[in-house]
């Protein structure tokens, strides 16, 4: 029985959200969930893919999009004194698409194995926010990475696509949306090597990352 509560008090909880959500839809006669409030920064994230992401400190070495899964994404080598990273990102195209299987699409195209895997979490200062990522060791016979993932919103951001889920519920309600970016942190890395030794560095890279398009393409102006 205590297995089963928490999925019956998330069930309670998205029928809540949609009730609540379509009662101003019925009195208005549109129904928010046929009719989603626009993604104000749509543009911005759609184009993403074709400028890329410019972030202090780091410069881009190579920049291409890759075909991951059913969609094409943005990666960026990128290099800063003696570090070497590689960001995927995936943009929302549009008004309705929402997180589904990125991380398995990231997994099929690099084809790697993973252990050490757990839940992390990181803040940016300005404005103040907490982001959740999954944090793992990923490797193939040519390289090893320490890679960071999470859904980049303007609330924050969580690797679970749920989070964005009810989030973007509550919003419609407010007749807003929560726009979204998936990322992925590629950190090259020795085989074996211990991968708390690298959390600093991948954790400056994410808050960089975050914090950058916080103040651009997930910024409602």
């Amino acid at each position: 029985m205590s297995f089963q509560l928490p999925k019956v008090v998330l069930l309670l909880l998205l029928l809540i959200l949609i009730s609540i959500g379509a009662v101003p839809g019925y009195l208005s006669g549109k129904w928010r969930w046929t009719e989603p409030p626009k993604v104000v920064t749509l543009s911005k994230l759609r184009s993403l893919r074709e400028t890329g992401l410019t972030l202090p400190g780091w410069q881009v070495a190579k920049r291409e999009t890759p075909q991951i899964g059913e969609h094409k994404w943005l990666s960026q080598e990128m290099t800063r004194t003696n570090q070497k990273a590689t960001l995927l990102l995936f943009s929302q195209k549009g008004p309705r698409e929402q997180p589904e299987v990125e991380w398995n699409d990231i997994n099929g195209f690099q084809r790697w194995k993973t252990d050490s895997s757990k839940q992390v979490e990181f803040a940016i200062a300005t404005p103040p926010t907490q982001v959740t990522a999954h944090f793992f060791r990923g490797w193939t016979s040519e390289q090893t990475y320490v890679v960071l993932q999470w859904y980049a919103t303007s609330q924050g951001g969580h690797p679970d696509p749920s989070h964005w889920f009810f989030a973007d519920r509550i919003a419609q309600w407010q007749n807003r949306r929560v726009p979204w970016v998936a990322v992925s942190i590629l950190v090259p890395i020795d085989p074996l090597d211990d991968l708390e030794k690298h959390w600093a560095e991948v954790e400056s890279l994410a808050q960089t990352v975050q914090s950058t398009l916080m103040a651009d393409v997930l910024k409602a102006n």
